[in-house]
């Protein structure tokens, strides 16, 4: 196995061109628990470590662009205001240890279906931006899972940042492990709330070949919103529409027994966990209605 060390972006992108099949590494976290376990033995392995602006972010009047290194113990402590999805989910990966080197960029290049940004990073509608020597694109995160452990990169494409609004509302992120850390999810829900323009997404992990969105359910509750009058009274949502977000949210899944969980088991707690985001981040839009008029 080779090692490759480029000292900047474009000598990244040129050592990515000449060799394709170069897996690039910055935190590690999944990478090397691969390597260890001779599951992985790629020919060259690429450390981005050097490459300073990978470990940067700037956040801007409507969306946050974040390097594809930064760790995830800096989005808790910085970005929590305006990236609360995906900060939540950030306090879910691992350990301190793990957190202090873990990105997302690399969950982005794993494309785990388990990867505990995935659901977030839907929920919130997030863009991939992506860099080669032919130059540069940006790919809906939508767009960006395409199979098992695997993304819409070309071969000689590498991860440079993600562009993620900036939350115009709640968003809610939670997680079932078979214990409360260091553990692979056994699935995870992502809600967001954008009241600017009335729409509602969600992320589904680890219940089905790739990261999802449920949009079934997206579609009926943005829809019974609107129809109810929701968004301007900021009323409790009935328990019909939670039960019945539940059931389309569960129903998106596709799921597979293993030894983290069954197929039923997956279901059932991933309707569980809409039923509860959806009460969570509604109380919390509600909430800011009364401090404002609180404060008026």
């Amino acid at each position: 196995m080779d090692f490759l060390r480029p000292a900047s972006w474009d000598e990244a992108l040129a050592a990515k061109a000449e060799h394709p099949t170069a897996v690039p590494i910055a935190g590690g976290t999944d990478v090397m628990v691969e390597i260890n376990f001779d599951h992985r033995r790629p020919e060259y392995l690429m450390d981005l470590n050097r490459i300073g602006e990978l470990g940067e972010w700037e956040v801007g009047a409507r969306t946050v662009r974040l390097g594809a290194s930064v760790p995830y113990t800096a989005v808790m402590e910085n970005l929590r205001a305006e990236l609360p999805g995906l900060a939540l989910a950030s306090h879910t990966v691992a350990s301190p240890q793990i957190r202090n080197r873990g990105g997302v960029g690399g969950n982005l290049g794993t494309a785990s279906p388990a990867g505990d940004a995935h659901p977030a990073l839907l929920a919130a509608g997030a863009e991939v931006e992506v860099a080669s020597v032919r130059g540069t694109r940006r790919i809906p995160i939508d767009a960006f899972y395409t199979g098992v452990k695997r993304n819409a990169l070309a071969p000689d494409e590498l991860i440079r940042a993600v562009h993620i609004d900036r939350a115009d509302g709640p968003q809610q992120y939670s997680k079932v492990g078979t214990r409360n850390a260091m553990v692979i999810a056994v699935c995870a829900f992502g809600l967001a709330l954008h009241p600017r323009t009335r729409t509602v997404r969600t992320g589904i992990g680890s219940a089905a070949p790739t990261p999802i969105r449920a949009s079934a359910a997206e579609e009926f509750l943005g829809a019974a919103l609107d129809e109810g009058g929701f968004w301007e009274s900021r009323k409790i949502i009935t328990p019909s529409v939670a039960r019945q977000f539940a059931v389309l949210a569960a129903a998106a899944c596709a799921p597979i027994d293993d030894v983290r969980g069954t197929v039923a088991y997956r279901r059932h707690a991933v309707g569980v966990m809409a039923r509860r985001t959806l009460t969570w981040t509604w109380e919390s839009y509600r909430g800011t209605a009364r401090a404002t008029e609180g404060a008026a």
